[in-house]
């Protein structure tokens, strides 16, 4: 099984389709033409499922980084004999409007090997499996390439280093000199479609220009942001717009599938979805690392999702990024998994359970942009007044909660809080709604469930808010009553809480758990690096701006070398866990760094392009 460690792993997006790259130069994970699309190469869950790997034949030391202000990878080797700079690209198109980065894409991913210095013995190996390695398709060598065809893909491999077709596989190597560059592009098309062209150097030299100048012009037309932890907010926001599908505006929670929370174990679950909690802390995220407009596309595609929402059933939780409703999960036997941990899974069963916090999280979605919407259409206002409504009605009952524990239903205080929330943003939105009528009622269900929470979510042996009603038991998601504003962060019983997180929730390396309970499923998880953000935003709205930062810096420590975030940290090890890189990550690095930002220096931020 790949031995890669996940933070040896680089992005690659054109806002349809994600790859990751390993400090290598190999490809080990990509899927074409959308995010969720069964993978092309998939050698990060399985050696056998396939790669394409541009490297030096021998031994070389390796440093890598984005070109400023883009998600344009370059990976620099410096061997005994010289010194090579790979530049790796999905390619985005041709479109100019900063708003549409990604629209024209054509699902191209482009290389690009430049020696600087000396010379240098390349090695190409290109090993496409599609359909999760199941497809080992016919490879056939062509003036200028290798086209590949079996299964449902197409694909069209140029190279100006021949190659030579073997065993289902293509290889060659070339040497080269100081001042040469070399060119290679993979395109995919659909079976039954025209086969995709052959790409000329020149082509692939424009397509790589124009996506380095794309995402520059979206960077500096929406990234305005200029608090503490500039550097950090700007590339995280880069990372958001980078997971974000362009058809729809839907955000992945992460761009793989599978990557274990347990070396070894079964917590490994399919992250290739839009969740719809995601939406409120998005909404904000954006707002200070992007753009309104972006945050407002995908409010768009969640109002889309969710339209067929009948108030007597729980709301979807999660859809897909065209706004799909059945995400039926199931495993993948044939692949062994990362480091051995199985099974494989694609698709989410979280889909069909019922979560009552949604109602409040996409409620606050709409109150954080509501500014820059237009006025609501009837459909949507029954639609917005109609989750209120489920909130205040369904807000008592027992639900899963914001982890998605697979055991029994519980009274989650997250869950309360976002039901309070949903009452609250309505009492806010009610004249956009049309519903003026209805605040007395919405404002005295919020005043109910809120005296409710801190009556039965308070715990005299825990002395703090706790995960449920009657529980003992910390969990780092009650940070979000003072950031969603159900209480003041310095009211009493709120830092005590936020103390006892601090002082009982962390490993060893000052990290946040979600929780530390036995939830069913066997084996351990990390230190949540979204908990550990939220204790240094809350530590901020509580007026302790040093403690912010402090935890904030420990959380920031964990981007690798390029950046990125994946989900969780071993607790032993420090190696990376979960699903890569991960949008919630970066989403609570934005939020906790703006509330660093207004503590220290008070006032509000407005984004580039408003």
């Amino acid at each position: 099984m790949t031995r890669t460690p996940i933070a040896g792993y680089a992005l690659l997006s054109d806002r349809h389709s994600a790859a990751l790259v390993g400090a290598g130069g190999s490809v080990d994970w990509l899927c074409m033409p959308r995010f969720d699309s069964p993978s092309v190469f998939a050698a990060i869950l399985d050696d056998k499922a396939g790669s394409w790997s541009i490297s030096p034949a021998g031994p070389c030391a390796v440093t890598r980084r984005y070109v400023p202000q883009t998600m344009v990878l370059e990976t620099t080797f410096e061997t005994g004999t010289g010194v090579l700079v790979l530049t790796d690209a999905l390619l985005v198109g041709e479109d100019p409007d900063v708003h549409r980065l990604g629209a024209d894409a054509p699902h191209v991913l482009a290389r690009r090997v430049t020696c600087t210095r000396g010379s240098v013995e390349l090695a190409v190996r290109y090993v496409p499996r599609p359909e999760y390695g199941l497809v080992m398709p016919l490879l056939t060598a062509v003036p200028g390439g290798v086209r590949a065809r079996g299964g449902p893909d197409q694909l069209a491999l140029s190279s100006p280093v021949p190659l030579t077709v073997a065993d289902e596989e293509a290889a060659g190597a070339a040497t080269v000199a100081a001042g040469t560059t070399l060119r290679f592009a993979l395109h995919w098309s659909m079976a039954g479609e025209p086969p995709p062209a052959m790409w000329d150097e020149e082509r692939i030299t424009e397509g790589l220009d124009v996506t380095v100048d794309r995402w520059r012009a979206w960077s500096q037309s929406h990234q305005a942001y200029d608090g503490p932890y500039r550097d950090l907010v700007g590339h995280s926001g880069r990372v958001l717009y980078a997971l974000s599908y362009q058809p729809t505006g839907a955000i992945v929670a992460a761009p793989t599938t599978s990557l274990p929370e347990t070396p070894g174990g079964r917590r490994n679950w399919d992250y290739r979805y839009t969740w719809v909690r995601d939406a409120s802390f998005t909404m904000n995220a954006l707002w200070v690392a992007a753009c309104p407009d972006e945050a407002d596309q995908f409010l768009g595609c969640m109002t889309t999702a969710a339209a067929t929402y009948a108030p007597e059933r729980a709301l979807q939780i999660v859809f897909g990024i065209g706004c799909e409703h059945d995400l039926t999960e199931r495993e993948l036997p044939h692949l062994g998994g990362w480091r051995g941990s199985r099974p494989v899974r694609v698709g989410n069963d979280a889909w069909r359970q019922p979560q009552v916090d949604v109602y409040g999280e996409l409620l606050d979605a709409v109150h954080c942009v509501s500014s820059q919407l237009a006025d609501f259409d009837p459909p949507v206002r029954a639609f917005l007044t109609a989750l209120a409504d489920a909130a205040v009605t369904q807000w008592r009952e027992p639900d899963h909660g914001i982890w998605e524990i697979r055991g029994e239903r519980r009274h989650y205080l997250h869950s309360k809080a976002m039901c309070w929330v949903a009452a609250d943003r309505a009492v806010s939105l009610a004249r956009r709604l049309g519903a003026e009528h209805r605040v007395a009622e919405w404002r005295a269900a919020a005043e109910e469930i809120r005296d409710t929470i801190l009556r039965e979510g308070w715990s005299e042996k825990a002395g703090a808010y706790t995960q449920a009603f009657g529980s003992s038991d910390l969990d780092a998601s009650v940070l979000m009553m003072p950031i969603m504003g159900l209480l003041p962060a310095d009211d009493p019983r709120m830092l005590a809480t936020i103390d006892a997180i601090a002082a009982r929730l962390v490993d060893e390396r000052g990290l946040v758990y979600r929780y530390r309970i036995d939830d069913g499923l066997p084996g351990e998880e990390g230190a949540f690096l979204l908990c550990t953000f939220w204790l240094a935003q809350a530590q901020a709205l509580a007026g302790r701006p040093e403690e912010a930062r402090a935890v904030f810096e420990r959380a920031g420590r964990f981007a690798n070398d390029v950046g990125l975030m994946a989900e969780e940290v071993c607790p032993r090890t420090g190696e990376f866990l979960g699903n890569f890189p991960q949008a919630f990550s970066h989403i609570g690095l934005i939020n906790a760094a703006y509330a660093v930002s207004m503590t220290e220096h008070g006032g509000r931020f407005e984004p580039a392009c408003r």
